[in-house]
Order: C-alpha cells, then sequence, then structure tokens
C-alpha cells in the first residue's frame, strides 16, 4: 500500500470494518508477518508471558509496592479506600513490568514494529527484508517511545495529583463517612481510567505516525493528538479488542504451562514447546496490533484531509456569499 494514496481508504471507518481490513492486509502478507516480523517480536513476547508469570512471587515487586503505601500515606491517602489497595497493586506492576521489559521493548519490538511499518511505505518488496531500511525508522520510533514514557508517567502523575487533592479536600472538610470515600474512590477510579486510556492510544498512534513520516519526539504526539480528534471511540474500542486477544493469550501461558509446570514432577520438554507456541501467538497478536495501528492511523489521516477540504470549501462559499452581499450593497447606494 503506497505511503500517500489514501483514496483505498474510507471516511470514517468504524472499529469492526478496521480490524477487518487489517485482517485482510496480514492475510496478503502472511509469510511476511508470520515469519519475519512474528520473529522478532519473539524475545519480547517470550520475556512479557514470563515475567507475567513469575511477577506476584517477585522480590522487586513487594519493595516497590512498600514504597508506593509509604508515599501514598505521606501524600494523605486514605489506606482504608479500596482505590488505594488497587492503585498500589497495579502501578507496582506497572513500574516492574516497564523497568523489566524496557530492553525488549526498546530494541526487539521497536524494530519488529518498524518492519511492519515498512511493509505498509515502499513499492518493493525485496526492501521489507533490508535490515538497513528497519534501522531509518527505528531512531524516530525510539524518540518517540522515549516521549511516550515521559508523556505517560506525567499522565499518572496528574491523574494521582488530583486524587491526592480530592480526598485532601474531604479531609479538611472533615467528610469521613464510608459512602464519601467510597464515591471518591469510584470516581478517582473512572477519572484515572479514561485519562490513561486516551494517554495510551495516543502514544500507539505516535509511534505509527513517527513511522511513517520518520519524525520522532514531542511533535509525533502532538500531531496524533489533531488527528485522533473524533476517532478516540474508534481508538479505543481497537484497544479494547486487542487487549483482550493479549489477556486471553496470558491467561492460555498461565493455565497450560505455568500451572502445568508447579505441578509437574519434572518438567517434559512438550511444555516447552507448547510454550513457544503461545508465546508465538502472542507475538502475532503483536503484529497484528501494529497493522491494526498503521490502518487506523491512514484512516484518520483520510478523515482529516477531507475535513480539512471541507472547511476550506466552506470558507470559499463564505467569501462568495460575502462578496456577493457586498454588491449588492453598492448597487442599493447608486441607486437615485
Amino acid at each position: 500500500m503506497e505511503e500517500d494514496d489514501y483514496s483505498s481508504v474510507p471516511r470514517g471507518e468504524t472499529a469492526g470494518r478496521i480490524i477487518r481490513r487489517s485482517i485482510f492486509t496480514f492475510l496478503q502478507k502472511y509469510h511476511y508477518f508470520t515469519s519475519t516480523a512474528a520473529l522478532l517480536a519473539f524475545p519480547f513476547a517470550v520475556s512479557t508471558l514470563l515475567l507475567q508469570a513469575f511477577l506476584p512471587s517477585s522480590l522487586l515487586l513487594t519493595f516497590v509496592q512498600h514504597r508506593l503505601r509509604s508515599l501514598f500515606l505521606a501524600a494523605g491517602f486514605p489506606p482504608s479506600s479500596e482505590l488505594f489497595i488497587i492503585l498500589n497493586l497495579k502501578l507496582s506492576q506497572t513500574i516492574v513490568t516497564y523497568i523489566l521489559l524496557l530492553p525488549f521493548s526498546i530494541s526487539f519490538l521497536l524494530i519488529a514494529k518498524a518492519s511492519i511499518i515498512k511493509s505498509f511505505s515502499n513499492h518493493r518488496p525485496a526492501e521489507e527484508h533490508a535490515f538497513s531500511s528497519w534501522i531509518s525508522l527505528y531512531k524516530p520510533l525510539f524518540r518517540t517511545q522515549i516521549c511516550n514514557s515521559l508523556v505517560i508517567l506525567s499522565a499518572n502523575a496528574t491523574c494521582f495529583s488530583l486524587i491526592f487533592f480530592a480526598f485532601n479536600c474531604f479531609d479538611v472538610l472533615g467528610i469521613s463517612s464510608p459512602g464519601a470515600l467510597l464515591f471518591v474512590s469510584a470516581t478517582g477510579a473512572v477519572v484515572y481510567s479514561i485519562i490513561l486510556a486516551n494517554t495510551y492510544i495516543i502514544c500507539n498512534l505516535a509511534l505509527v505516525l513517527s513511522g511513517v513520516e520518520k519524525r520522532g519526539g514531542y511533535l509525533a504526539i502532538l500531531k496524533a493528538c489533531v488527528l485522533i480528534q473524533g476517532r478516540t471511540a474508534t481508538a479505543l474500542s481497537l484497544a479494547v479488542l486487542i487487549n483482550m486477544g493479549l489477556a486471553a493469550v496470558e491467561a492460555l501461558f498461565q493455565y497450560r504451562i505455568v500451572t502445568a509446570y508447579r505441578h509437574a514432577l519434572s518438567p517434559k520438554s512438550s511444555m516447552a514447546f507448547e510454550a513457544m507456541f503461545i508465546a508465538y501467538l502472542y507475538s502475532i497478536l503483536l503484529v497484528l496490533d501494529t497493522i491494526v495501528g498503521c490502518i487506523f492511523f491512514k484512516s484518520c489521516k483520510t478523515a482529516f484531509k477531507i475535513d480539512q477540504g471541507d472547511g476550506h470549501s466552506i470558507q470559499i462559499q463564505i467569501e462568495d456569499v460575502n462578496a456577493k452581499t457586498f454588491a449588492c450593497l453598492n448597487t442599493l447606494i447608486e441607486l437615485p
């Protein structure tokens, strides 16, 4: 598919249509996506599944939980709130997962994404397998990934500041009933989820945009914020579908490998092959996620160009009407 050819991308595509187009694109280049791209993402998939399996018993997770608990208590967060327990656990898991997966995410995963984005933007199939062409896309992807991390960190800090401010306001006003704490906790959870979800979809779109336009950094994130206007619901639907698939594969790994390994007296070679197959399925979903991001980016850019054209057309019509009105007024003035 040509990089600047948007005639084949309908305006205002729904999430279901984008998924169907993504699957069709995946099947068109099935051998490339299931071999080169999937194998590049395979180390990241293996590390993610292994980390999800052994994270609950990690000493690093316990250490981070204790440090965050002390931080929350010092900030005035009520320890009796359910939101306190949930945020402490989820944020600790996110921090530990990000730290341990960082070497794989900025190397294997970004190179895999670069190879997929490259397949959308050139006419010569031989260049898809060229490592030098992937490296040319890797640099802007790397810069955008670093900026994405800072943006996500800022979004988390903003959410926690708002939640802490709300709890402190209730404390100053002397409102400490269980119903009030439950209301603030529920509201904080909803606001936190909405802000983080929008941040993640903007960062994912910025990553694809930086690969297509070969410009990384904060400028890609700002462009993604402009392109995604009016398409947030579609982006959230796509993110939910992909994350459900990834969560299903993670649950399959837990059930088939982790549970069997803990109950088995001696590990079998078949378990290792099954684990590799599940990790390969996970990498396939990661490839499909990037394909969905590319199709969604093209859809957003097409809608944006059409909207800009409609706005320009409306502006010309308004200027034309103003000119005719001005001519009519001049004619009336000149009449005796």
